[in-house]
């Protein structure tokens, strides 16, 4: 399976009550639908996977699938602490017409499973009884677990891990994965200000946050590396920087749902206690958006 382009990790959108709004959800699909986006990822941490519960997490891949364009790619968010859970999650998903399960690392018990051994015992046993490839997705800012080197190269071997989604923003440690993985194991970025010279290292595509709100800006840069023109590559890597720090590093899923509110797509408030941008944090926003339509 290959993993190539830009993947946005899809919000969920929530009604003013808390619920999962169905219509919000086909108006956005429908819109993502019309670009060349490769796919979606549904439940990861941009989807607020966490303050969902498991038949909402049913739910909005039902949705999606339901929606999405035939030759979008569907990938599950099915990591959780315990290998059991996520080997029911995963193959639900399966069930459902998805082709990839992106799993987290594993970090609720720090001291017990922030180690090369740990890591790579929990993906081996999930891998094994799952019934879809398997992305890893490591993303330490938010998790305090940061899987190493070794142990993903160690993993690239199952025949049922096929990708990582490396979101540390860790320019040494993409080269360092591109260079020492298994042949035909995918290395994939989650950090919009590092895109473009990711894909010049040889990273094959971006799970990116900030493409929900600006989807055409990250395609513009996978079109630039993929026709070799690197000017407009750089170019773009130079327009977006500043916004998709914002609405990852800075003000995160309230101010990425605010950011496609304005451009045209639905981001709504976030699940409690998530809150909404400030007047201040909404002008920034707004500013740095300015040129970076949906």
């Amino acid at each position: 399976m290959k993993l190539q382009g830009i993947f946005p990790p899809i919000t969920t959108p929530f009604d003013h009550n808390g619920d999962i709004y169905a219509t919000k959800v086909q108006h956005n699909i429908e819109k993502w639908n019309l670009t060349s986006l490769a796919g979606y990822v549904v439940m990861g941490s941009t989807g607020e996977s966490v303050m969902l519960t498991t038949e909402e997490k049913f739910t909005l891949w039902e949705m999606v699938a339901k929606y999405a364009a035939p030759e979008k790619l569907l990938i599950a968010g099915t990591g959780m602490e315990s290998v059991r859970e996520t080997v029911s999650l995963t193959n639900r998903a399966a069930e459902m017409g998805y082709k990839a399960a992106m799993v987290r690392t594993p970090h609720y018990y720090k001291n017990m499973v922030n180690r090369a051994d740990a890591q790579m015992l929990y993906y081996r046993a999930v891998a094994d009884q799952s019934k879809l490839p398997l992305i890893i997705y490591n993303w330490p800012q938010a998790t305090g677990v940061d899987i190493p080197v070794e142990a993903v190269v160690a993993l690239s071997e199952h025949p049922n891990v096929i990708a990582i989604k490396e979101s540390s923003g860790s320019m040494e440690k993409v080269m360092q994965l591109i260079r020492e993985v298994k042949h035909g194991f995918q290395v994939l970025v989650g950090s919009a200000p590092t895109l473009w010279p990711s894909l010049l290292m040889g990273a094959c595509g971006a799970i990116l946050a900030y493409a929900n709100a600006a989807p055409y800006s990250t395609i513009a840069i996978w079109e630039a590396y993929r026709t070799r023109e690197d000017a407009a590559g750089l170019d773009w890597q130079n327009r977006i920087g500043r916004a998709s720090t914002l609405v990852t590093v800075k003000y995160g899923i309230p101010g990425l749902k605010y950011a496609m509110d304005l451009n045209g797509y639905y981001g709504g408030p976030p699940r409690l206690p998530l809150t909404t941008p400030t007047e201040a944090a909404k002008r920034e926003i707004e500013e740095a958006f300015r040129d970076l339509k949906g």
